[in-house]
């Protein structure tokens, strides 16, 4: 297992390196060129300046989150081939200084959905919030309002200005999009990008749906295990990978994270480990990464990955707001810190009672 933290940028994150590097074990840097407009070419040039500053710091910048796809690519368009070549020539630079593994979702608008960013808890932090209610009788630029006024004045990834702009063209679009399509253009983009992933040895790492369900009519593809399975056989090379996040998948309680966790963890170069607590309406909150803080068995999804000697890379995903720490919301430093801690405690635990068993 390697630990690694998700930072945006030295003009786009209120964390530091040197923050982060205060954290034990905690060897890699998650990171993107967020101010890249989506369907452009990440060039050499702007990847060696953040590669060689993020190793600098003592840190390996083997994983980007994200190289976002763009809509015209989901929605099939007629100018998808020339969004798909700009995404493979991003895979070859980014290949060139050392990437091994691109997380990137294909949801359709919304990259992730929230209603509350700073929700209260009982223990006086906040944390991010969906309230499954709300969601169904709310107008989408509502939505957009609600994380425009609580970014901090931070770009907020899946919500770029460009999409926004153009939101209730979107969702024209999609009106002719179902779940079959969107399967269809997933099927055409991987099968696309896949034999210039495995030239560069680089792992596609697909992020689960959040939440795994549709909102707003639009459809939705990386939900749970069946999900898996049928991208396996669109496409079964191994470079046609899976982030797994806890959180986002496990926001349905019809996905046993642990279960999945132990059935793919071959499957995922990247994991997020989060953690939250589903109410029985369907609305869930974030909470600690503690197991008994909520309804995700991190415990026992630690357990099984020292059992496989999991050898992929591993983040703290969103954290709670804590001890006044103005910062973007769901990516503090004080509660990802958390959460590492208890991650490497447990594994460390648990490695530790395999050596013992060894030696009985």
């Amino acid at each position: 297992m390697e630990m690694t933290f998700r930072w945006y940028g030295r003009n786009n994150d209120t964390i530091s390196l040197e923050d982060i590097k205060q954290i034990p074990n905690t060897t890699g840097i998650v990171w993107a060129l967020h101010e890249k407009p989506v369907g452009t070419v990440w060039e050499k040039k702007e990847i060696k300046e953040e590669v060689e500053y993020i190793e600098s710091h003592g840190f390996d910048a083997k994983i980007v989150e994200s190289v976002n796809v763009h809509e015209s690519i989901k929605l099939g368009n007629s100018e998808r081939d020339e969004l798909i070549e700009n995404y493979k020539k991003t895979i070859e630079n980014l290949a060139e200084y050392g990437v091994e593994v691109i997380c990137y979702n294909f949801m359709p608008i919304f990259d992730w959905t929230r209603t509350e960013m700073f929700h209260p808890l009982e223990d006086g932090s906040t944390a991010l919030y969906f309230d499954y209610e709300k969601v169904q009788n709310l107008d989408p630029r509502e939505l957009i309002e609600i994380v425009a006024s609580s970014s901090n004045n931070l770009t907020m990834p899946g919500w770029e200005k460009e999409k926004i702009d153009k939101i209730s063209e979107l969702f024209e679009s999609y009106k002719s999009v179902d779940e079959e399509k969107l399967w269809e253009n997933f099927s055409y983009f991987i099968n696309a990008i896949i034999p210039t992933a495995e030239r560069c040895g680089i792992k596609m790492a697909i992020h689960p749906d959040d939440p795994p369900y549709s909102i707003f009519n639009l459809p939705r593809i990386i939900t749970g295990e069946e999900s898996y399975e049928r991208m396996f056989e669109i496409n079964d090379s191994p470079n046609n990978a899976i982030t797994l996040c806890t959180g986002s998948m496990g926001a349905s309680k019809k996905n046993d994270m642990a279960k999945i966790a132990l059935k793919y963890h071959n499957h995922a170069p990247f994991m997020h480990i989060r953690n939250i607590h589903i109410s029985d309406d369907g609305s869930f909150v974030e909470k600690s990464h503690y197991t008994e803080d909520g309804d995700i068995d991190i415990n026992k999804i630690m357990k099984h990955l020292s059992d496989v000697d999991y050898k992929g890379y591993i983040r703290p995903d969103h954290g709670r707001h804590l001890w006044g720490e103005e910062c973007r919301p769901g990516y503090g430093l004080y509660d990802r810190a958390l959460g590492i801690m208890y991650l490497n405690g447990l594994w460390d635990a648990y490695q530790l009672e395999k050596a013992g068993e060894k030696h009985v």
